[in-house]
């Protein structure tokens, strides 16, 4: 039974890999995860703001920001608040690339073009299979159009590509306009791949404080519907790699994902959870499930429930909202 797939041109002994988190930052634990069957891992993101802070302090500036800038350093954490910094950054890479028989894809999490992304060769030269760049931004601004955001985040995309000759993913919020057009618009630009989908993290209020708190929630299986949906729409459209990020708890959220279209399934909340023994626990799920079916090549099923053979999908997904809503009765 062939469970190989291509991700990003890289060649993966399986579709289940370890998404952007925590796993990297030790050794051991990253070492238990490949053990345990992970085709590829993602590094914890390595944040823009790291990096300005990092070369504003080369500048001799940290101390005495722009005025514009002032007010808005105190939201970001510390210097000594991130788990790991630039340069602990690059160190790590290279001790993953000399450990790991596995791709290891570093992380660059940023919203704007700017000099942070030159980071992106500083990666590369550190042993990095692949970036994986995450578009994480909030608008609040009433007067940002979502096509001045939209091209921005391409402008991004455009800077980060031009200096790396390793392949470059990006991943997406699942909140644009037009999530098929943006997505295809990003391959133009040059991301070999996209990720479905970025998690925004809620706050909430302390009503005794009165501040907002953040919260880190695990994701659970309600939230794989959503990437499901855009998977299959996506899928057909485009020639890069898709992978499913958020949602994936069992062996047939993994099943599903594929069907739906994607190359990889990215875990993280499941692991954290149930630690490395889940991964040999979902890849035997999978050949199972396979041979039941009589798949020979996780290929073969890859796309199989995606929109392709739908002449219209948009009507075909407004068909089913009618009817979901139609089912309910009192």
């Amino acid at each position: 039974m062939k469970l190989a797939t291509d991700y990003l041109g890289l060649k993966l002994k399986n579709p289940l890999m370890v998404g952007a988190s925590p796993f990297c930052d030790n050794i051991d634990a990253a070492s238990r995860l490949e053990d345990a069957g992970a085709s590829a891992i993602v590094m914890r993101s390595l944040f823009e703001e790291q990096i300005d802070y990092e070369q504003r302090a080369l500048s001799f500036l940290l101390e005495t920001p722009s005025e514009s800038f002032a007010e808005a350093t105190s939201y970001f954490p510390g210097y000594s608040e991130y788990q790991l910094t630039p340069d602990h950054y690059l160190r790590q890479l290279g001790l993953l690339k000399s450990t790991l028989r596995i791709p290891v894809i570093a992380s660059l999490n940023g919203c704007r073009p700017g000099g942070w992304t030159d980071y992106a060769r500083r990666l590369e030269q550190a042993g990095a299979d692949a970036i994986e760049l995450n578009l994480y931004q909030l608008v609040t601004d009433p007067c940002a159009s979502g096509l001045e955001v939209e091209e921005s985040m391409r402008a991004t995309v455009r800077d980060v590509v031009s200096t790396v000759k390793i392949p470059v993913t990006v991943k997406l919020s699942a909140f644009h306009t037009a999530p098929a057009q943006f997505a295809l618009s990003l391959e133009q630009a040059g991301a070999k791949g996209v990720v479905l989908f970025n998690r925004f993290y809620q706050p909430d209020f302390n009503l005794e404080d009165l501040e907002v708190e953040p919260h880190l929630r695990l994701s659970d299986p309600a939230e794989l519907l959503l990437r499901l949906r855009w998977l299959a729409v996506l899928s057909p459209h485009l020639r890069g790699s898709l992978a499913c990020s958020g949602g994936v708890h069992n062996r047939e959220d993994a099943i599903k994902a594929l069907l739906a279209g994607a190359h990889t399934v990215q875990l993280v909340s499941v692991l954290l959870k149930q630690g490395p023994k889940v991964l040999t626990i979902l890849l035997e799920g999978l050949r199972q499930w396979m041979t039941e079916h009589d798949y020979s090549d996780v290929g073969e099923l890859r796309g199989a429930l995606n929109l392709r053979r739908c002449p219209d999908p948009a009507a075909h997904e407004r068909a089913n909202y009618i009817r979901i809503l139609q089912s309910w009765r009192v």
